[in-house]
């Protein structure tokens, strides 16, 4: 990691108190809303509580609350009054909507585990099977999965009820784009063509914008800042391409413990990630172990050509080119301190293990 973006830099701690205490806050909105809601349909329907359960679950299993955070620095960042309860809906909506999109993911990935626990469609598969129901438990699992994350999304909508419509646009752009960019990863990964600037494009949608531009253009248009949207959007970007190229890398080369999911998922699901862009773009003995029919080679075999052939140290670069990128669009749109604890994040976002 560059030492300029150390994590370790202390000149920006009372931006990250500012920042952790508003978090603190999220979460407690969300276990409160999420409390109610279990509380008023056990009174309802006591079996309904097996699906609230599973948004509770998904929230509950921890997460590094990244969207959350950036909305709420980006509040602060533009002047934001820390104790503005509106910040904190849309915050903890961001974070519900991150429950929407992870339960689904799971059922688009065949996905068994998610944060060192089985995945929501795996539990109610075996429950199925336990209680001996009629039908197929794999689609019951599914199912029961898919409309949990149809719920996370209703609750995120509800949250927003007092938020502005300006800043309504940009939760419209940011769902839209999410959605857009799991349809093109999906339709990538089918077509299976090697194509490095659709993979980054796939990456700035799902992960650039989604994670982070538009959590901090939230924040900041809350803030009345719309001065710092476009200082923002560039930011964001970096950052949030960083973050998904970094998320691509511990799939191949990461410790399961620590992600929290199985180890290369991506390699199974034939996701066309820039590292495997490149890697069947420049790398003949990579092409060459993919049939025609598409079967996946052998993991481990595609693993250690990937090391050999020096594809992950490209993307490594590519990474570090985005987090200084990241470092020089804040420049001088921000205080110091405020633009150290940006840079920071950005640190944390790229090179994290888990």
């Amino acid at each position: 990691m560059p030492s300029t973006l150390s994590p370790r830099n202390t000149t920006h701690v009372s931006a990250r108190r500012q920042r952790d205490r508003l978090l603190v806050r999220v979460e407690r909105r969300i276990e409160e809303f999420l409390a109610d809601e279990q509380q008023r349909w056990a009174a309802i329907e006591p079996a309904s509580a097996e699906l609230l359960d599973c948004v509770a679950d998904m929230f509950g299993s921890g997460g590094k609350r990244m969207r959350p955070a950036f909305c709420i620095a980006g509040h602060l960042a533009a002047g934001g009054d820390p104790d503005d309860p509106v910040v904190v809906d849309v915050a903890a909506a961001l974070e519900l909507l991150h429950s929407f999109a992870l339960l689904h993911d799971d059922v688009m990935d065949a996905s068994e585990r998610r944060r060192n626990r089985p995945t929501a469609h795996v539990v109610h598969e075996e429950l199925h099977g336990r209680r001996g129901w009629r039908g197929e438990g794999r689609r019951y699992g599914e199912a029961v999965a898919v409309l949990a994350g149809d719920l996370a999304l209703v609750y995120a909508e509800r949250l927003l009820a007092d938020c502005p419509p300006h800043a309504r646009r940009i939760w419209a752009e940011l769902c839209t784009e999410l959605m857009i960019g799991q349809f093109l990863d999906l339709r990538s990964a089918a077509q299976f063509s090697a194509d490095p600037e659709r993979a980054r494009w796939i990456a700035l949608l799902k992960s650039g914008r989604y994670t982070v531009s538009r959590p901090l253009a939230l924040g900041a248009a809350l803030a009345g800042g719309e001065g710092l949207l476009a200082p923002f959007e560039e930011y964001g970007l970096a950052v949030g391409e960083a973050f998904q190229l970094r998320d691509d890398l511990l799939d191949v080369f990461g410790d399961a413990e620590l992600t929290g999911k199985p180890a290369r998922l991506d390699f199974k699901q034939h996701k066309m990630t820039l590292l495997m862009s490149l890697a069947l773009r420049d790398v003949p003995a990579v092409q060459a172990l993919f049939a025609e029919d598409g079967t996946a080679p052998d993991p481990d075999v595609l693993h250690r050509l990937l090391v050999t052939a020096g594809v992950r140290d490209r993307v490594e670069a590519v990474i570090g080119e985005r987090v200084d990128a990241a470092g020089r669009a804040i420049g001088e749109a921000l205080t110091a301190e405020w633009a150290a604890e940006l840079r920071t994040m950005a640190a944390e976002a790229a090179y994290r293990t888990g």
